[in-house]
This record gives structure tokens, C-alpha cells and sequence, in this order.
């Protein structure tokens, strides 16, 4: 992998994993359509995970640290309450990564036409939180389940998981802000455990030929554009323009298909 193509792949991955167009889904367009390799490499894949997931990290760490503080309490208090229903959230998406990966990694073929069409039911997804009315609900455990099984229904590609789980939470009648901050934080432990499966499980003796160099590029790539996009991602909520990216996805969508 050269230096551009893990640039490209980094600035891909930071951007789409919290906009809603689906990073997996653009990740597999641009390797078909670039010609880039990079599912042989396992540590530039852990690397741009883990950037994104420190950009979470740094962006709601005023959450986070508020969350930790309030769990050593040992008390049934709002933040062990906030950090159980982050867990119920992470039961459909946990189920499927410990008995279906190997069904789930069978839809990562470079079939563009599958993401072509997974990106146009994230079209139609980010257009119903046009139809979303706020009544500034609060997050309760069943909305948590119910956004965890978005977020499960998300790990195909071309799914975008912000975009499901944000408009999930929407469509709920939960407060914009509630619902940007829940799907952000709702990821964290999922991509970590993931990357630790990678990380024990894989071979990083040589990096597959990938080099130091690219995968650094990448994590850093990956790490600058994600930070940009969760706060941007936050901002879009708030306002209202989810629905913005709706035409997007369907014309990247019907491109894929139609050139598939």
C-alpha cells in the first residue's frame, strides 16, 4: 500500500464512519473503484479503527470521565443507569460478531452492487428523519435495544450505523442531542473489543506487507477527519439536516448498481 492510497482510505474512514453515508460501504467502493488493497491488512485496519475510536474518545470526554466518576460510586445512579443501557445496546450487535462474523464477512466481497443497494435503504432511512417529530423524550432502556438492533442491522455494508441509529433515536422521539451523544458513545466498546479480537487473533508480524509508514499515515488520517466529522456529525443533529445526505446516498447508491 502506498502513502496516498492509505491517506485516501484513512481520510474515507474518518469521515464516513460518523457521517451518515457508511463507512463500510465507501471503504468497499473506494477499494473497487481504486484498485486498493487493504483488506490483507489487518494492522492498517486495527490502526484506523482505533483512530476513530480516540476521536470519540477526545470529542465526549467531559461525558466519559462524568460516566466513570459516577460508576465507582456503587450507586443505582444516572450514570450506571446511562452505562446499562449502553450494554443493552451493544446485545444484538455482540450476538452477531460472536456467532455470525463469518456470515457477515461473506457480504464483504467487493460486490458493489449489494452496497449500491444498501446505500439506497440508507437513503430512504435518512429520509424519514425528515418525518421525525421531536417530544423530547428521554432515553429509556427499551429505545436502547431497539437502536442496538439498528446498529446490528448496520454491520452490512453500505448500512450506515450513525445514520440508522441516529434516526432510530429520532423516530423514538428522543432529544437530538441525546440520541447524537448515545449512538457515538454506543460504539466505543464494540469497535474496541473487535480490535482486540483482531489484535489477538491476527498476524501482525510483518504487517502484511503494508509498512509502517502507510499505517501510520492512515491512523492519523483517520484520527484528524474523524474528529472533524463527529463534531460536524453532532451539529447536523441538531439541526435537522440528515436528510441532506439522503440524495447522496441514493445517487452513490444507484451508481454502484448500476456499474456493478
Amino acid at each position: 500500500m502506498s502513502w496516498i492510497e492509505a491517506l485516501i482510505l484513512g481520510l474515507v474512514q474518518g469521515l464516513t464512519e460518523f457521517l451518515p453515508v457508511s463507512s463500510s460501504g465507501h471503504l468497499e467502493l473506494g477499494k473497487y473503484f481504486l484498485n486498493i488493497e487493504s483488506g490483507n491488512s489487518l494492522a492498517f485496519t486495527v490502526a484506523v479503527h482505533g483512530a476513530t475510536v480516540l476521536s470519540i474518545l477526545i470529542v465526549f470526554r467531559k461525558d466519559i470521565i462524568c460516566l466513570l466518576k459516577g460508576s465507582i460510586t456503587f450507586k443505582w445512579n444516572m450514570e450506571n443507569q446511562y452505562i446499562l443501557k449502553i450494554i443493552i445496546s451493544m446485545i444484538p450487535v455482540g450476538i452477531l460478531g460472536l456467532f455470525f462474523q463469518e456470515n457477515i464477512e461473506k457480504f464483504f466481497t467487493e460486490n458493489i452492487r449489494f452496497v449500491g443497494s444498501m446505500l439506497v435503504v440508507t437513503a430512504i432511512l435518512l429520509a424519514l428523519s425528515h418525518f421525525a417529530r421531536a417530544k423530547n423524550k428521554k432515553l429509556n432502556y427499551l429505545d436502547a435495544f431497539i437502536i442496538g438492533l439498528s446498529q446490528g442491522f448496520a454491520v452490512l455494508p453500505g448500512i450506515s450505523r450513525s445514520g440508522a441509529t441516529i434516526v432510530t433515536g429520532l423516530l423514538l422521539g428522543i432529544k437530538k442531542e441525546e440520541v447524537a451523544k448515545f449512538s457515538f458513545l454506543m460504539i466505543v466498546i464494540p469497535v474496541i473489543g473487535a480490535n482486540l479480537k483482531d489484535v489477538f487473533s491476527g498476524d501482525f508480524t510483518d504487517a502484511a506487507g503494508v509498512g509502517l509508514i502507510p499505517i501510520v499515515i492512515g491512523f492519523f488520517t483517520a484520527f484528524i477527519s474523524g474528529l472533524l466529522a463527529c463534531k460536524w456529525m453532532i451539529n447536523l443533529v441538531k439541526r435537522g439536516k440528515l436528510v441532506n445526505f439522503s440524495a447522496y446516498c441514493f445517487l452513490l447508491g444507484l451508481i454502484s448498481i448500476l456499474l456493478g
